[in-house]
């Protein structure tokens, strides 16, 4: 008879799938179909790259957060006071025109799924998002949600990519010896996965569930790893849903891209399972960026901690609110987009100096190769910011 899993494994879990459910947002799903259109089998290549590099980051980030100890605004204030509160500000900001495009996502999905309008599918939604985090155990009400609504997701869109019929051994040749590589594909899909508060999620939730230390590293290096390659199971069944299609020359409407795919690989069917994708990947979107939104700045007051529930549901109900009054928010996703590029690089800038200075993990001594890796991501990001500015 197989054994419950501890605690300490569901919360390890748990981390790995807010991260991932974090990361596969509406965006996720459009970013994926539009690149796949644009590069074909090709960006099979592009995915595994992104793996990588997105591995490299979240070690350094979880690594550095559960040995500290610190949430990542405790962490930059120690290297210089002040900073935390600048990349909390960041986060927050970032985080709340995000969950505004979260919460219109979950209205969309419900209503391909019900027929309900969207606004009210809106509201629905972010009622079921404040009941999960009103539980008596919220954070474990949060591990076992994200982790149910992420496995649908992966078998959902398993289902469409089965009858779409991709090219497989066409995909799996172009993972290591690709047609065509495009560099502003990687930088975007690594900012869609570990950008803005999405890097802190998971780690941020082990604090909380008090995984922490040297003694836990392995767990940790597990749950980091096993978030990105649950996202990247994701990126990757939805890469060949849409490479199906893209090969049959069908059109894929602009305005809606990985809804025409679900609904041309699957018909009237699959165009229901694209309104519980959107639905599940929105929702837990919701959830994640609440979380990680207010672990920013519980820290910085007595009161925000002791009355957190309170808090992120005014997060909740305050995008939701935004979504109602503006509608499909646009322009507002467009600046958080903007705000993201500058929040990685920032947030591992810190990270990797933070590892220098032996006072913060007197226990611990970060590995050279992720510093370099670290590095590298960093200067990658910064110089594609700084070109996407200047155009």
């Amino acid at each position: 008879m197989a054994s419950k899993p501890s605690k300490t494994s569901t919360a390890i879990m748990g981390a790995a799938f807010l991260m991932a459910t974090s990361a596969i947002g509406p965006g996720f799903l459009t970013q994926t179909t539009v690149f796949t259109k644009q590069l074909g089998a090709a960006f099979a290549f592009v995915i595994v790259i992104t793996i990588v590099i997105d591995i490299a980051v979240q070690l350094n980030i979880w690594r550095m957060i559960t040995m500290s100890q610190l949430r990542a605004q405790d962490l930059a204030n120690q290297l210089l006071p002040g900073l935390g509160y600048v990349l909390a500000a960041m986060i927050v900001l970032g985080g709340i025109a995000f969950n505004t495009g979260n919460i219109a996502g979950a209205g969309l999905g419900l209503e391909v799924c019900t027929g309900l309008p969207t606004p009210i599918g809106a509201a629905m939604s972010s009622v079921i998002a404040l009941i999960i985090f009103w539980q008596k155990d919220a954070g474990y009400a949060m591990d076992v949600f994200t982790k149910y609504m992420g496995l649908m997701m992966i078998l959902l869109t398993c289902y469409v990519a089965f009858v779409a019929h991709p090219p497989v051994a066409d995909a799996l040749l172009q993972m290591v010896w690709p047609g065509k590589v495009s560099a502003l594909a990687i930088v975007t899909i690594v900012g869609g996965t570990v950008g803005g508060y999405i890097s802190f999620a998971g780690a941020h939730r082990l604090l909380e569930a008090g995984i922490t230390g040297v003694a836990n590293l392995g767990k940790i290096n597990k749950g980091a790893v096993s978030g990105i390659v649950l996202t990247g199971i994701m990126r990757y069944v939805l890469f060949l849903a849409a490479l199906g299609v893209v090969v049959q020359g069908k059109f894929i409407n602009p305005a809606n891209p990985a809804a025409s795919v679900f609904k041309m690989a699957a018909g009237n069917m699959g165009y229901f399972f694209f309104g519980m994708v959107m639905w599940a990947a929105s929702i837990t979107s919701v959830i994640g960026a609440s979380f990680t939104a207010i672990s920013f700045i519980k820290t910085f007051h007595p009161a925000i901690e002791a009355y957190q529930k309170i808090w992120v549901s005014g997060f909740i109900v305050l995008s939701t609110g935004l979504f109602e009054w503006v509608g499909q928010p646009v322009k507002v996703l467009v600046l958080a987009g903007t705000v993201n590029g500058f929040i990685l690089p920032l947030a591992l800038v810190i990270i990797l100096l933070a590892a220098l200075k032996y006072r913060i993990t007197p226990n611990y001594r970060h590995a050279l190769w992720l510093q370099i890796a670290g590095w590298v991501v960093v200067v990658g990001m910064l110089w594609m910011v700084l070109k996407t500015i200047k155009n």
